[in-house]
């Protein structure tokens, strides 16, 4: 009775999740106007829209760009911040994270206000430079790369570093080579969770953007203000192809990580 419980109030939270963007998929490729609206029939005009539209190729591409950029920044940072945490004392250990968890914790609206003011207003950054947006952006994303990178480093053994110096590495080599290759599945985690975030993040960057540059985001708050009916359809379209690009990823990567366990498990039986 309570699997069958379990079943049923996981099937109801996977619907709510869900079916909404199946809905959106679906009138993605129609030529309705409207979510619920009269459907005439079938159509990819919604996605050649998303290449023929040069504001919305632009955005996409800018966003894109923003999105590996502050991420692999962000990424960088964070590794070396959760790599010399872990190595620290205790007392430093527990102020880096401390410190770590405050941006996490932090309203997006607060911490993208406050580098406004910081970088804009007091060091009189130009508002129009991409300096503040990339800044803000970091700043979002690093925490969460350092929170996936930790676990890692708690599973490493700690011996496997002193063994490296001892063999004659030097330190730099034994983080490189030894260390760093043991954080590999952490690194791409929180580096695809950066992208998404930056992907996702309308409140730091309406305070931090440029007056001339959008993001998916920020694009599509507007865009839904404005009149324009083959954008807003155009947007379901690259809703949908941003939700299928992180199914594959999340398949994909669940697969590999199959895959390691099970050599894994065949190198520890052999």
């Amino acid at each position: 009775m309570k699997k069958a419980l379990y079943g049923v109030w996981l099937g109801l939270v996977l619907l709510v999740l869900y079916v909404p963007i199946l809905i959106l998929a679906f009138y993605s490729f129609t030529d309705a106007t409207m979510v619920g609206g009269p459907i005439s029939s079938g159509s990819l005009e919604n996605y050649a829209n998303l290449f023929k539209n040069e504001d919305l190729r632009s955005m996409i591409v800018g966003t894109i760009l923003l999105a590996l950029g502050s991420a692999l920044i962000a990424t960088i940072l964070a590794t070396l911040g959760a790599i010399g945490a872990f190595y620290s004392k205790r007392t430093i250990k527990g102020l880096i994270n401390t410190a770590n968890q405050i941006p996490v914790v932090n309203a997006d609206v607060v911490t993208g206000f406050s580098i406004c003011v910081l970088l804009i207003i007091l060091f009189g950054i130009n508002k129009d430079s991409y300096v503040p947006l990339v800044i803000g952006h970091v700043v979002l994303c690093a925490p969460f790369v350092y929170l996936s990178i930790l676990p890692k480093l708690k599973q490493l053994d700690n011996n496997l570093y002193e063994a490296a110096l001892d063999l004659g590495a030097t330190p730099a080599q034994a983080l490189f080579k030894v260390v760093i290759p043991q954080l590999i599945p952490g690194i791409l985690s929180g580096f695809m969770l950066a992208v998404t975030l930056s992907l996702d993040d309308y409140f730091i960057t309406t305070y931090t953007k440029p007056s001339t540059f959008d993001t998916i985001s920020t694009y599509v708050v507007n865009a839904t203000k404005g009149s324009q009916t083959d954008v807003k359809t155009a947007l379901w379209a690259l809703s949908t192809l941003i939700f299928v690009i992180v199914v594959i990823f999340v398949v994909v990567m669940n697969v590999l990580s199959a895959r390691r366990k099970e050599k894994n498990k065949d190198e520890k039986a052999y």
